[in-house]
């Protein structure tokens, strides 16, 4: 059975755990050569031997511009060009408008929007014509939620981009799509509790949302941007795919 993404180039950046590890591996999974980002070097090689194959890690902080050249730099070192770019690196922490602070404003925005758009910006001498870039933006952007603003703000931002990349990038038929997770049981998502008991009180409160039940697991995401990755979603562009069991739909 041939796989769907069979000597495709992908590159995912801040990939070393949650989401942006599951994507990588789904993409693995599928036959793509994958580089992946990340800002901790044991995370990293630990990342790299659990997706396996051919993955290369590269030590990066996309908030930093340099960092972003030198990704490419390395890449290029590797592979002729890139098939799928996965602009997932993001974070930020979560506080009410009263106790926002300027560091914090900006370094959420740094990560999340500018590290995004200098990620695609710079990839694109080596992308291919027609090839599938996506951005991981979330379902802050249809619900509101107490604390979330700057986050929210920064993810909103994201989604347009891909509204408006569509179209500076029609003439090289490169798709653009947003891919917008649940709740999804990852480390940062645990993070923010300090014990068990905690974390399956929050898990439990988050799948009373999702009219699934549950959380996700990050490769549920992966394989959504598989698909999008994919020839299966050769005419899908400029979308948000929600991937959150139904939670943004009520």
């Amino acid at each position: 059975m041939t796989r769907r993404l069979e000597n495709k180039i992908a590159v995912v950046t801040g990939a070393t755990t949650g989401i942006g590890l599951g994507i990588a591996q789904e993409l693995a999974a599928e036959g793509a050569r994958v580089f992946i980002t990340g800002r901790r070097q044991e995370e990293l090689d630990a990342a790299v031997k659990a997706i396996g194959g051919n993955t290369i890690g590269i030590r990066s902080d996309i908030s930093q511009l340099g960092d972003i050249d030198h990704l490419y730099d390395v890449v290029q070192e590797h592979a002729p060009h890139i098939d799928i770019l996965v602009a997932n690196a993001g974070g930020g922490s979560f506080q009410p408008i009263g106790e926002v602070t300027e560091d914090e404003f900006d370094k959420t925005f740094a990560i999340n929007v500018k590290g995004t758009l200098f990620t695609v910006q710079k990839a694109l001498p080596l992308l291919q014509d027609g090839g599938s870039v996506i951005l991981t933006s979330s379902t802050s952007t249809t619900r509101a939620l107490p604390a979330f603003g700057v986050y929210g703000a920064t993810k909103a931002a994201i989604r347009n981009f891909a509204r408006h990349w569509i179209l500076d990038l029609k003439d090289r038929r490169i798709r653009v799509n947003a891919i917008s997770p649940g709740p999804t049981r990852t480390p940062g998502l645990q993070g923010l509790t300090s014990n068990e008991a905690e974390w399956q009180a929050l898990e439990s409160q988050l799948a009373a949302q999702v009219p699934l039940g549950r959380v996700a697991d990050p490769r549920e995401i992966g394989r959504a941007a598989v698909f999008l990755a994919s020839d299966d979603a050769s005419f899908v562009n400029g979308v948000e795919l929600f991937v959150d069991g139904g939670m943004a739909q009520i």
